[in-house]
């Protein structure tokens, strides 16, 4: 308890999934959240759960599309909590399933809209609190297809590899100011949209795991708590000279 004691996170996505268990243990661990979603409802739950065990949390909308709506959500958490020491970029979508010659420029643009812009609109508004007092630690949300390919999720997998570099570039950028820049990059973790998934999928979640583990070492899906370790372990000053590393959470995928 309390490796990030007295610090304020933002965190994207946070009404759900792997966002939300984030929330969850960055507030058991001492943090102040601004808890920022799309879903004023999901926000609302991740805030109310995180009091009822004790934390400190406050809900702001905002479509991290939109620069205009960002910038006015990182200007009151300023008013609100004075600064900005952890940035969590969670917020995402997967996008359709289709190769580069099917895609249209309207699929392209909405994923790009959210898994790569949302990111850098975040970033861009945080960093001039980090940069004021000289200290701070960003983590995004990539995912191992940010790291390899393969022929599903075209998209989404280019702009998991923007995610990718954008994180090395702001980690060899911001470092004189002691900011840090790390990415997290999970494989396939058991959330509500998974296990949606899972539950249709032929031969129900047994066989979807082991489909979907197959690559795998360690022959399970993971858990959102599995990534959100990762997370606090690079917003905490445990990880204070480690920086513009791309961390697979992902059971041994990327090893094999």
């Amino acid at each position: 308890m309390g490796r990030l004691r007295g610090k304020i996170a933002v965190i994207t996505g946070a009404g759900s999934g792997m966002g939300r268990v984030t929330s969850e243990l960055f507030a058991q661990e001492g943090a102040t959240v601004a808890v920022t979603d799309l879903s004023v409802e999901r926000g609302k739950e991740t805030v109310a759960v995180i009091e009822e065990a004790g934390g400190r949390a406050q809900f702001w909308q905002v479509d991290v599309s939109q620069e205009a709506g960002v910038a006015q959500v990182y200007q009151e958490i300023g008013w609100e909590f004075g600064t900005v020491d952890v940035l969590v970029n969670c917020a995402g979508i997967i996008g359709v399933d289709k190769p580069t010659h099917e895609l249209s420029e309207a699929e392209w643009d909405s994923l790009f809209d959210i898994d790569v812009k949302g990111v850098f609109f975040s970033t861009k508004h945080a960093l001039p609190y980090m940069i004021a007092q000289n200290s701070g630690s960003i983590v995004n949300f990539s995912s191992i297809y940010g790291l390899t390919g393969n022929d599903e999720f075209t998209a989404y997998h280019v702009a998991k590899g923007a995610v990718t570099m954008m994180t090395k570039q702001d980690a060899a950028t911001y470092g004189k100011y002691n900011i840090r820049v790390n990415s997290v990059h999970p494989s396939t973790v058991l959330t509500p949209l998974v296990e949606g998934i899972a539950e249709t999928f032929p031969g129900g979640l047994r066989e979807y795991e082991k489909v979907n583990t197959a690559n795998q070492s360690i022959r399970r899906l993971g858990q959102p708590l599995d990534v959100a370790y990762g997370v606090l372990y690079f917003a905490s000053d445990e990880s204070s000279w480690v920086t513009g590393v791309n961390l697979p959470i992902d059971g041994g995928f990327m090893a094999r």
